[in-house]
C-alpha cells in the first residue's frame, strides 16, 4: 500500500520535530515543550508507522530510546541495551497490555511488580566484585555518557556493596532524582546567587549529573533509587523481579519501600489508584506507575520490540504540565482588597481536569515570567493546587505583544489602587464600599471588639448581601424588622432583637469606630492611639502621612494605609452616611492624661469580670497588656487559679496584684 503524500510529509515533520526536542531536552537541558506534548507527537508518529510500516526508518524517533550522548563526556557502550517503556494513558490501554501479555503466555493472569515511575534520569551502575567502577546515562539506549566521577558524589549510591552472594559483575539500573525539598533548596540558593532557577526537578537532576566539574554535582541534592539489573556474571539472582529488588536492598542498594507484587489487571489498577491518591504527598515527583511481569522466565518468553520490552509498561498519570495559549489577563479583587492577575487560557486538560484559568499571583510575578496576552505558555496543576503558569515560550510570541500592567483603579468599584513600596500585593482602597470586600467589611464592622452588634452573625450577613438588602455597612442602620424576619432561620423576635442591637451600637467610642472601619494594619491598639492623638474623627480624616507619622507607634506603612483609606471618596461617603444614621461617640481630649502609660500588665487566672473588660480599662489608662511574662512586665494581675504566668512572675520578682488592687490602681 503506497503512502499518501500528505502522510509522508507529516511523518517527516514529526521526525524533525521529535529529533529537535530530543536534542533540546537531553543535550541542551532546555526543553521548549511539555512531556505530554512530546508524548502526543511521538504517539502520532507511532500511529502513522503502524498504518504504513514502510515509513519506519532506522533513525525514526520511534526506534530510539533517547538522544545522542554529549561529546563533553566519554562514551560508554551498554552491554545490554537500556530500553525505554511503552506508555498507557488510560485503563483501557493498560487492559490491552495485560490482555496481550496473557495471550502470549497462554495464561489467565500473571503477577506484576508494581513501582512508582520516578521523574528523574535513568542511569546504569557497574559493580565489579562489589566495587562501583563505572556509571553511565542511558543516552540512546546503546551508548551513554560516562558520568562515573559525578555519580560517586551521590551519597545514596554505595561505592562498595555489602553482604553475601554479590555477583562478580553486577549492572544496576535506576533513577537519579531530586526530591521536592531538595529542589526548593536548590532554587532558593540559585536565586540568592543571582542565577536562573531550574524549571523542574528532573531538569535539575539531569543538569546536575552532567556537570563537567564533579564538585558542582556534589553540591546538588541528588538521590537514587534502583529499579532493576542489566548484565550479571558470576552469581545467581532470584527468579522474580520483585525478589531481585529485595536482594539489591540486602546489598545496601537503595530500593523504594512501596514496591509491591500485584496479581492481574485488577491488582495493577488498585495499585495505580493508590499511588495516584498519594502522589501529592510523596517526597519526590512521579509521573506514573511501572508494571513489570514479575517472573523472569515469563519476561524472556515475551521478549522485546525495537525500543521497549513487551513485559513492562508505564501507566502514566494525567499530565501535570500542559501547553496552551493566554487569551486574556483579568484582575480579580479578593475579600481583603488584594488585586490578583489571572490568566484566561484556551481550555486544556491537565492534572485530570479541564483548566481555563491560572493564577499569576501579583504584578511582579507577571513581569518576572513576562506573561503577555497571546503567549503560548506551560501551565502546571498538581493535585488540588491552583493552576499556575510555569513559563512562557517566548520564541512563539507574536511581535508587539503588550506588557501587562495592573489598573490604577479597582475593577470592582473604581476606587484607587494602593501599593505600598516594598510590598508585592496591590489593594483596592475602597474597603467600605467595594463589592468584592463587602462581606468581610460588614462582618468586621459588626464584630464584638468593633461595633459589637449582637445577633449579626456571618450567615446572616451572607443572606443580607446575597439578597442585596445591604451594599455597605451604612445600610445596616436602614434595615427594618420585616425585612430581617423574612430571611431564612429568622423570626419576628430575633429580627426585633437585631434592630434593637443595631440601635444600641450607635452609641460607641471613637476608638471602636476607627477599628470598625477595617483600615489595613489598624488594630485595636492603633485605633486607640489614633483616637487619643487626634481626639476627633474629622481631624484624623484630614491628617496627611506626615501628620500621622508624628503619632507614637504609627510608622510610614500604617500612615500610608490610613491616608489612602480616608482619601478615597467612597469611604468618606459611607462614613458620612453612618454619622447621618446616628452613630456618635464622646469627644476625646487629644493627648489626655494616661496614668498607666508605659506600664506593661499581664493578666492570669479567673476574674469576677470578663478579662477583655479589664484589658480595655487598662489600655484606656495607657497601659500595654501583654500575653506573656518577661523582664519588661511591670505587673501581673492574678485571679483565682493562676497558671504558669504567676509562677514566672514570682521567679522574676515582678509585682503581683489581685483584682481589687488592680482596680484601685485604675482609680
Amino acid at each position: 500500500m503506497s503512502v499518501p503524500k500528505a502522510v509522508r510529509q507529516r511523518a517527516g515533520e514529526l521526525h524533525r520535530e521529535l529529533h529537535e526536542h530530543n536534542y533540546r531536552y537531553y543535550v541542551l537541558d532546555a526543553p521548549v515543550i511539555t512531556d505530554a506534548e512530546y508524548d502526543r507527537l511521538l504517539r502520532e508518529l507511532q500511529d502513522l508507522e503502524v498504518r504504513y510500516p514502510e515509513l519506519i526508518a532506522p533513525d525514526s524517533p520511534t526506534q530510539r530510546v533517547g538522544a545522542a550522548p554529549s561529546k563533553a563526556f566519554g562514551e560508554v557502550r551498554h552491554e545490554q541495551r537500556m530500553l525505554s517503556l511503552d506508555n498507557a494513558f488510560s485503563d483501557a490501554e493498560l487492559g490491552d497490555f495485560d490482555r496481550r501479555v496473557c495471550e502470549r503466555l497462554e495464561v489467565d493472569a500473571v503477577d506484576y511488580a508494581a513501582e512508582p515511575k520516578l521523574d528523574g534520569l535513568a542511569v546504569s551502575l557497574l559493580y565489579e566484585h562489589g566495587v562501583l567502577t563505572r556509571a553511565a546515562t542511558r543516552g540512546d539506549g546503546v551508548t551513554g555518557e560516562d558520568i562515573t566521577a559525578n555519580v560517586r558524589t551521590i551519597a545514596s549510591i554505595p561505592l562498595r556493596l555489602a553482604g553475601r552472594g554479590i555477583p562478580a559483575i553486577l549492572e544496576v539500573r535506576g533513577e537519579v532524582y531530586i526530591s521536592h525539598r531538595g529542589f526548593e533548596r536548590l532554587n532558593l540558593q540559585a536565586v540568592k546567587d543571582g542565577q536562573k532557577p531550574f524549571v523542574n526537578p528532573r531538569n535539575a537532576a539531569a543538569g546536575s549529573l552532567r556537570q563537567l566539574d564533579p564538585k558542582v554535582t556534589a553540591a546538588r541534592p541528588l538521590e537514587f533509587y534502583c529499579y532493576g539489573v542489566g548484565r550479571t556474571e558470576g552469581g545467581a539472582l532470584p527468579e522474580r523481579h520483585s525478589e531481585i529488588l529485595v536482594r539489591l536492598r540486602d546489598w545496601h542498594l537503595r530500593v523504594y519501600d512501596g514496591i509491591e507484587r500485584v496479581h492481574g489487571l485488577q491488582g495493577c489498577q488498585a495499585y495505580y489508584r493508590k499511588l495516584e491518591a498519594a502522589r501529592a504527598t510523596l517526597p519526590f515527583e512521579i509521573d506514573g506507575v511501572v508494571f513489570k511481569v514479575d517472573r523472569l522466565d515469563q519476561q524472556d518468553s515475551l521478549g522485546f520490540v525495537a525500543r521497549a520490552p513487551r513485559w513492562a509498561i508505564a501507566r502514566k498519570f494525567p499530565a501535570q504540565e500542559e501547553q496552551t495559549r493566554v487569551t486574556g489577563i483579568d484582575v480579580q479583587v479578593g475579600r481583603t482588597g488584594a488585586l490578583t492577575p489571572v490568566a484566561r487560557l484556551e481550555p486544556v486538560f491537565v492534572g485530570g481536569v479541564t483548566v481555563t484559568n491560572a493564577t499569576l499571583h501579583n504584578e511582579d510575578e507577571v513581569h518576572r515570567k513576562d506573561v503577555r496576552v497571546g503567549d503560548t505558555v506551560i501551565i502546571r496543576r498538581a493535585g488540588d493546587v491552583i493552576p499556575e503558569v510555569v513559563r512562557v515560550l517566548r520564541e512563539q510570541r507574536a511581535r508587539g505583544a503588550p506588557v501587562f500592567h495592573l489598573p490604577k483603579h479597582c475593577p470592582e468599584c473604581g476606587s484607587a489602587v494602593e501599593r505600598v513600596e516594598g510590598e508585592a500585593v496591590a489593594r483596592c482602597s475602597g474597603g467600605l464600599f467595594c463589592p468584592a470586600q463587602r462581606r468581610e467589611a460588614i462582618k468586621h464592622f459588626a464584630s464584638r471588639r468593633a461595633m459589637d452588634i449582637d445577633g449579626l452573625g456571618d450567615k446572616l450577613v451572607d443572606q443580607l448581601v446575597e439578597q442585596e438588602l445591604i451594599h455597605d455597612v451604612s445600610d445596616l442602620y436602614r434595615l427594618e424588622v420585616e425585612q430581617i424576619a423574612g430571611l431564612e432561620r429568622m423570626a419576628q423576635k430575633s429580627a426585633t432583637n437585631l434592630v434593637k442591637a443595631l440601635e444600641k451600637s450607635k452609641a460607641t467610642t471613637l476608638e471602636r469606630f476607627i477599628y470598625a472601619l477595617g483600615i489595613r494594619e489598624v488594630g485595636e491598639a492603633t485605633a486607640r492611639i489614633l483616637a487619643e492623638a487626634f481626639g476627633d474623627l474629622d481631624a484624623l480624616m484630614g491628617a496627611d502621612v506626615e501628620d500621622l507619622q508624628v503619632v507614637h507607634e504609627v510608622g510610614p506603612v500604617v500612615a500610608q494605609h490610613i491616608s489612602a483609606f480616608f482619601r478615597e471618596p467612597h469611604n468618606r461617603e459611607v462614613i458620612q452616611r453612618l454619622r447621618g444614621a446616628g452613630l456618635h461617640w464622646q469627644a476625646v481630649e487629644p493627648g489626655a492624661a494616661r496614668p498607666l502609660a508605659g506600664r506593661t500588665f499581664v493578666i492570669t487566672g479567673t476574674l469576677s469580670m470578663p478579662r477583655s473588660e479589664l484589658k480595655e480599662r487598662l489600655q484606656a489608662a495607657g497601659a500595654r497588656v501583654a500575653g506573656s511574662v518577661s523582664k519588661q512586665t511591670d505587673y501581673v494581675v492574678a485571679g483565682a487559679e493562676p497558671g504558669s504566668k504567676y509562677d514566672k512572675a514570682l521567679a522574676l520578682g515582678i509585682e503581683i496584684l489581685d483584682e481589687a488592687a488592680c482596680l484601685a490602681l485604675l482609680k
